[in-house]
């Protein structure tokens, strides 16, 4: 069966331990990543249909095409999966990635300037430790964010990689500063010469870098380079330039 059909993300649900709080707790660098990266597309799908009060977590493809309906198997197969899921929120993204997948069955054209897939993210994070609460913020079990609103979403910088390896090696504990280091000029105009990252943990403080076996080693750089002593410099990037350029990394071993 196609991809853009309802079983594969039927499949994809009952798979995810809704349960499994240490795996949250894991991949809560990605899982936070992933949520921001939802937002922001539930969020241009929401303006353009003029579909604000329902965002976030809301069933996108009953305001783009209210007439396509979920085959009734489906829906009874669905409704088992859900059954004593919470928040109610949750269960209306399950339907809605869903029902998108059957919006993306039937063949009808799309608008090209939004977001391809608005629930990829999210059911990359629904497979990364299960879902989330919403209180004052949202609560994903390891990492709290901000809802913000459908303004400050849309102008969200995107998060386009969405790879299990790149997520993985985003995820670690304590507190993560990234760094590029390059030659000259700003690593935002051309490919940095590696990525190196600040951790601090207990009190503890570990540099590493992201080396050409995929992992993230031990190193001396950002030491040397605070002496003065490393002819690179190391400038401060964000963890979504950080992804990309770990990605790429990826890409070019595989």
């Amino acid at each position: 069966m196609a991809v853009g059909l309802p079983l594969p993300v039927l499949e994809r649900l009952r798979a995810v331990d809704w349960g499994d709080d240490a795996t949250a707790y894991e991949h809560a660098n990605s899982r936070a990543l992933l949520m921001r990266e939802y937002l922001r597309r539930a969020a241009g799908w929401a303006r353009a249909y003029r579909a604000e009060e329902s965002w976030p977590f809301f069933d996108i493809a009953e305001h783009v095409a209210p007439e396509v309906r979920m085959p009734s198997e489906v829906a009874a197969e669905l409704e088992a999966v859900l059954t004593g899921l919470a928040p109610s929120s949750l269960r209306k993204t399950c339907r809605g990635a869903v029902r998108w997948a059957v919006l993306r069955g039937a063949g009808g054209e799309l608008p090209r300037d939004l977001p391809d897939d608005p629930y990829e993210p999210l059911l990359l994070m629904y497979e990364r430790g299960g879902g989330y609460f919403v209180e004052e913020f949202i609560d994903l079990n390891g990492a709290m964010l901000r809802l913000g609103t459908v303004e400050s979403n849309l102008s969200a910088r995107p998060f386009p990689t969405l790879a299990p390896a790149t997520l993985d090696a985003l995820d670690a504990e304590g507190e993560i500063t990234y760094f590029a280091k390059i030659g000259e000029g700003d690593p935002r105009a051309g490919r940095p010469r590696g990525i190196v990252r600040r951790r601090v943990d207990d009190g503890r403080t570990y540099d590493e870098a992201f080396t050409p076996n995929l992992r993230w080693e031990p190193t001396d750089c950002l030491r040397l380079n605070e002496l003065g002593h490393n002819e690179a410099d190391h400038v401060g990037i964000t963890e979504i330039e950080a992804a990309a350029s770990i990605e790429l990394a990826v890409v070019r071993t595989a």
